[in-house]
């Protein structure tokens, strides 16, 4: 069996019941480790000068993260609907809560979370009020909510993607070299806006699915043609490799040549920099390729597996919480910072953070509130067996 053959064999794919699109046991690693690199990059920014070349070179190849999840959400949503028919209202019931219920509980959580801590202070009564609604309308009530409030656009426009896939059969290459020039336009506009455009009008374009279209896009197409781009992925492991190689090298040179020339560090690694969306196909074909490597050599039961498994079902539990984690070991840093100095700050802090969102998202599971807080299901003690 060669290796093309290996990764669509069974162990890459576990078939499912009542007609389901196969279980995809690389897209568990892929989350896993998007999901770890959205803790680092915020664990970096928290952790030292927000004009520091060298951390800012560490975050510049990290902004992947977010062009990432919306590629594997349009996968994963093209990927279990492309062979079934289903109207708007029956998704929009199904997926749109999922979402919508955190954005809600946290967005309130952290507004008035704000509040308490003095990071907002509104003044009165209406004024707070009025934050409260900005806030669910824009996504600003922390850094992180912004990704839930794209995903519901994502999940309310999921009907008309599946429709233009559908009509465009054949010609999809053809679609996704339109929408990759719309997002060369889009991030060229964002980065290097034009007078008379406000900061505030680029700052609320981020909670719009506008910068984020061609990688939903890809996604979605790479689901279409999935069997193909899996067998290619899988013969071409190691051109993958070199390339994310010799890529990020490219990237990062361009970065410190940005910076060398007079640029912010900050503003030379924003993550809508037009230099960076080579990097972005890059390392999210390279992620998956070797995600395809592990599934296909994953042996079910074993403790590799198993932790994957349990570590994806927490993941976007993991997001949702980490923010409130980083924040409340904020009052540490500083002690950390005074012993140790860099880069072992940011590495005791990333693994603090870690350890303590995990430990909040194991508790937070088994409130009443869990789907709310957590997006997932309330974990429930099995029961006793009889005596």
């Amino acid at each position: 069996m060669t290796t093309a053959q290996a990764t669509l064999e069974a162990p890459a794919r576990s078939t499912r019941p009542g007609g389901k699109a196969p279980y995809l046991h690389q897209i568990d690693l892929f989350r896993l480790v998007t999901f770890a690199c959205v803790i680092l990059i915020h664990v970096v920014g928290a952790t030292n000068f927000a004009q520091d070349v060298g951390a800012n070179a560490v975050e510049t190849p990290l902004h992947f993260t977010r062009e990432a999840f919306f590629a594997l959400t349009g996968f994963v949503l093209v990927f279990q609907n492309r062979r079934r028919e289903f109207t708007a209202g029956d998704f929009w019931r199904r997926r749109l809560p999922l979402v919508a219920t955190p954005y809600l509980a946290w967005s309130m959580f952290f507004w008035a979370y704000s509040l308490v801590t003095g990071a907002q202070q509104p003044g009165s009564l209406e004024a707070s009020m009025r934050l409260l609604l900005k806030d669910l309308v824009t996504g600003g009530a922390w850094y992180h909510l912004y990704f839930l409030l794209v995903t519901m656009q994502v999940y309310l426009l999921f009907p008309l993607l599946m429709k233009l896939l559908r009509a465009t059969a054949g010609k999809h290459g053809w679609l996704l070299l339109g929408s990759g020039l719309l997002q060369v336009g889009v991030t060229l506009f964002m980065t290097y806006q034009p007078l008379g455009v406000s900061y505030e009008t680029i700052t609320h374009l981020y909670a719009t699915i506008v910068p984020y279209q061609f990688y939903t896009l890809f996604g979605a197409v790479v689901a279409m043609h999935f069997e193909t781009v899996h067998a290619w992925a899988g013969r071409h492991r190691l051109l993958l490799g070199g390339a994310l190689v010799a890529v990020l090298a490219g990237t990062e040179w361009y970065y410190l040549r940005t910076v060398h020339n007079g640029t912010f560090p900050q503003v030379a690694s924003d993550p809508f920099q037009p230099y960076l969306i080579p990097w972005f196909l890059t390392v999210i074909a390279a992620i998956y390729a070797f995600s395809t490597w592990w599934a296909a050599r994953r042996r079910e039961g074993s403790r590799g597996a198993r932790l994957v498994s349990w570590a994806a079902n927490r993941s976007f539990s993991v997001f949702l919480v980490h923010p409130l984690a980083l924040a409340l070991l904020g009052p540490v840093i500083p002690h950390v910072a005074e012993r140790f100095g860099a880069p072992w700050l940011s590495v005791i802090i990333y693994v603090a953070t870690i350890a303590l969102t995990i430990t909040m998202v194991e508790v937070l599971r088994r409130l009443p509130g869990s789907r709310a807080l957590t997006g997932r299901p309330r974990l429930r003690r099995p029961a006793k067996a009889a005596a």
